[in-house]
């Protein structure tokens, strides 16, 4: 499957333009267990927040698992339905496959 065309690749920390509503596909990963969660949202701070806050829902998947979660990878669609499909795609084989690689390739340098 080729890569779907991102608006943009985001950068952590940076905000929608204003007026214009943006959907993000991300990956988050527990800093203590390495288990990866891939989602979706229109608003990616307050839903990594969210991942983080046992206050938010203690019934959530994440909130089960050991956190606390980093981003490690986000894409910015216009439209909530490509956002989906990314996120589908991710949760397959060849989209975990895509990503380990890639994941990989943005990593330090190994030692010999």
């Amino acid at each position: 499957m080729a890569e779907r065309a991102a608006v943009n690749r985001q950068v952590v920390g940076s905000s929608p333009t204003r007026g214009v509503v943006e959907y993000y596909v991300y990956v988050i990963e527990s800093i203590s267990t390495g288990r990866r969660y891939v989602g979706h949202t229109n608003d990616l701070s307050r839903r990594i927040s969210e991942h983080n806050s046992r206050e938010h829902n203690p019934a959530k998947y994440t909130t089960k698992q050991k956190g606390p979660w980093k981003l490690i990878y986000s894409d910015v669609f216009t439209t909530r339905s490509e956002a989906m499909k990314r996120e589908r795609w991710l949760k397959s084989g060849r989209g975990r496959d895509w990503l380990k690689s890639k994941l990989a390739d943005a990593g330090p340098p190994q030692a010999d």
